[in-house]
């Protein structure tokens, strides 16, 4: 699949925004609750993320038709990694380990802030780096100029 570029960075200004509050509170619950963002983006899809859905349903309609696409995969891998990442810092938080919390918070957040910011996604890097060094037998396609809008999901 293939989504809109701006999709993602919409949803990284959203997550820097959760994530600072995260460091800003201390609070372990919106930290869980961003781990649950980042679990359905990574694991149901983009499309079903939270963000993606405001993404969708309230932004995309007001911007002109993406110049490109990009492929899903990089940026549902990026997802994964938050996943992890603030899922160690929820476990953290839960077992009484602040400090950590707000490590892996802070780790999530300059992830976040660089894609937000810069356009750089440091998941998605981190993809491509591990299908380099594990090359598929398959190589994806691109997009044409028929791709409808249902396959462009976020």
């Amino acid at each position: 699949m293939y989504l809109d570029p701006r999709g993602p960075r919409f949803a990284a200004a959203l997550t820097s925004v959760v994530l600072a509050l995260v460091l800003i509170t201390g609070s372990g619950w919106l930290l869980a609750a961003q781990t649950i963002v980042f679990a359905i983006g990574a694991f149901a899809g983009l499309h079903r993320s939270p963000y993606g859905v405001i993404f969708r349903r309230f932004v995309r309609p007001r911007l002109a038709p993406p110049a490109e696409l990009e492929a899903a995969a990089p940026p549902r891998f990026a997802q994964a990694v938050g996943f992890v990442v603030a899922a160690i810092g929820t476990v953290a938080f839960a077992v009484g380990l602040p400090t950590v919390g707000l490590v892996a918070a802070g780790l999530a957040f300059a992830a976040a802030f660089l894609n937000a910011v810069f356009g750089f996604c440091l998941g998605c890097e981190i993809y491509l780096l591990v299908r380099r060094a594990f090359p598929a037998t398959t190589t994806p396609t691109h997009p044409t100029s028929n791709t409808t809008p249902e396959e462009i999901t976020a």
